[in-house]
């Protein structure tokens, strides 16, 4: 759709928040929706069609990977062209490289169910929320999966009581690292607290490397840099 894969996708300008929501027209498809955020030059992309391209390239990628470790598996799909540095996919993305790590570390699902259901779920969690409402999506992720791998609903015990303490934990992590906000980041972050869940609840240990290294610094404008956990420059990592 568009050159551009941070702020305006359209024209690279920076977004405008707005604590009030407007009503504005997609750029892209047409739809009249309502918005927090609109660029600087006046335009304004639908979650959807933000989202579209990266939520494909995320099913492929997590459909081929014989990987057993999400953080690894979401970096590769972070890397893909599709795959904007901020953006309603990374929901979606989380989800999918922890159900591709669980599976391929012997944990039982129906495969094409599991990362279908997740794709409906995670896709509805709109983008911005992690300020305008105060919980992470990336975080919300991880409850997707736990959701998903347990065959939860709003009427589970244990399973309902699970995908709320993951999430939770995922939350918590993210929040004492504080903002602004970074969907490379909090990936990590929330990927990080589910593989030690998972370990904890499941029993299933998925892989996770011993260091992680931010490889997306240089697309963010505003990155923390060397106060980042995970800069290169971050002595204390």
């Amino acid at each position: 759709m568009s050159t551009y894969r941070e702020d305006c996708l359209i024209c690279g300008r920076p977004l405008v928040y707005s604590e009030t929501a407007q009503k504005a027209s997609c750029y892209v498809c047409g739809t009249l929706q309502s918005t927090n955020a609109i660029c600087e030059e006046g335009h304004y992309v639908c979650d959807s069609c933000h989202a579209e391209e990266g939520l494909l390239s995320i099913t492929q990628h997590a459909s081929q990977t014989q990987s057993r470790d999400p953080i690894l598996i979401a970096t590769e799909m972070m890397k893909e062209p599709a795959i904007n540095m901020h953006g309603p996919e990374h929901h979606y993305l989380v989800a999918a490289a922890l159900l591709a790590a669980y599976k391929n570390s012997g944990g039982r699902l129906d495969w094409t169910k599991s990362l279908r259901n997740a794709w409906q779920r995670a896709r509805q969690v709109p983008g911005g929320i992690c300020g305008l409402w105060g919980s992470c999506g990336a975080g919300i992720g991880t409850g997707v999966f736990v959701s998903v791998i347990t065959g939860a609903t709003p009427l589970s015990e244990s399973e309902w009581s699970l995908a709320n303490q993951v999430t939770s934990r995922s939350l918590a992590v993210i929040a004492a690292n504080g903002g602004p906000r970074c969907c490379k980041r909090n990936t990590y972050l929330a990927l990080t607290e589910a593989v030690a869940f998972v370990r904890e609840h499941f029993g299933i240990i998925m892989e996770r490397p011993e260091r992680v290294t931010c490889q997306f610094d240089h697309r963010n404008k505003q990155c923390r840099l060397e106060k980042c956990l995970y800069s290169l420059f971050n002595g204390e990592r």
